[in-house]
């Protein structure tokens, strides 16, 4: 469906994205993670052909953005992170007069209204003015701009980004209703949200692609790794004789000392590249010193995790 190809984009001598390259099948519903900065709306708005790349190219049904941007730009709806709405318009109007931007037939025109207002949940609030809406409400009324003309591909760029709790559960399960029929691009930098919605995760960290995987995928590495913290009552234990005595357990762990918060421990991060729960082992390990354990537990990497891992810096 959709083919990046070294895309590249600078601004001035900045790079802000640099040299990616994505596959996008049809169907599927991509998330674009990354921290705020890291290159997601440059890529998006390349994507829609709202900007020029500096290099590179994006295929859409093998259609070069650089060849037919507006044959490509007829493919897909696109809502950017604030909704462009006319705030003194009814709901009602504003969508009517977007239906004829978009060359829809006067025939046609209210039964896609009336189709629209029920998948974006608008139908009690098509007689109010736009003004009057909760962010959540725009968010929704942008969403039924975009899909509009019924596009086979749908851009969204942090459409949670401001919303409560309850407006996020709503645009996600809107989100995952049209992905049974479209292909779905949405950025965002809570994790939580990709995982709940996506397919497949793509991670963005200056300008680069650091993560590309299945959303399960990506699961089953974090569960696959673990750290497990150990604090010892200090009284006749070394720690370099602690980390010794451990790593002859397995070439699985690394044991690194940390400070404790009690003067009377001594503190231990344990990490294994092991699913096995290792906790028994190392009881036993510690038992046979005589070592006083105070804490030993067990702390699974979660998908934050792996962002953060990725995402922090050089």
């Amino acid at each position: 469906m959709i083919q990046v190809k070294n895309l590249t984009k600078y601004y001035d001598s900045f790079c802000a994205v640099d040299g990616i390259n994505l596959e996008i099948k049809n169907g599927e519903i991509l998330g674009l993670l990354g921290p705020n900065g890291a290159g997601k709306t440059t890529t998006l708005r390349m994507l829609t052909g709202f900007f020029k790349p500096t290099a590179g190219d994006i295929l859409v049904k093998n259609i070069s953005i650089l060849d037919d941007s507006l044959k490509v730009k007829e493919l897909i709806g696109y809502l950017p992170e604030s909704a462009p709405l006319y705030h003194n318009m009814l709901v009602y109007d504003y969508l009517c007069y977007v239906a004829k931007i978009r060359k829809i037939k006067n025939e046609h025109i209210q039964s896609r209204l009336k189709e629209l207002s029920e998948l974006c949940g608008l139908s009690s609030i098509m007689h109010k003015s736009i003004y009057e809406l909760s962010k959540g409400l725009k968010q929704r009324v942008g969403l039924a701009h975009a899909m509009m003309s019924d596009p086979e591909i749908l851009i969204l760029d942090e459409p949670t980004s401001g919303l409560d709790p309850n407006q996020i559960a709503e645009i996600r399960q809107i989100i995952k209703r049209i992905g049974k029929e479209k292909t779905i691009i949405f950025s965002t930098h809570i994790l939580s949200e990709a995982e709940a919605t996506c397919d497949r995760i793509v991670i963005i960290n200056k300008g680069k692609i650091v993560a590309d995987d299945s959303t399960q995928t990506l699961k089953n590495r974090a569960s696959s790794n673990s750290n497990i913290q150990l604090s010892l009552y200090s009284d006749g234990v070394d720690s370099d004789q602690v980390v010794n005595h451990l790593k002859s357990l397995t070439t699985e762990i690394d044991v690194i000392t940390k400070e404790s918060a009690e003067k009377n421990l001594v503190s231990f991060d344990i990490y294994s590249s092991s699913s096995k729960d290792l906790r028994r082992d190392i009881y036993l390990k510690i038992k046979e010193r005589d070592w006083i354990i105070a804490q030993l537990t067990q702390k699974s990497q979660t998908l934050e995790s792996i962002f953060h891992e990725l995402t922090k810096g050089d």
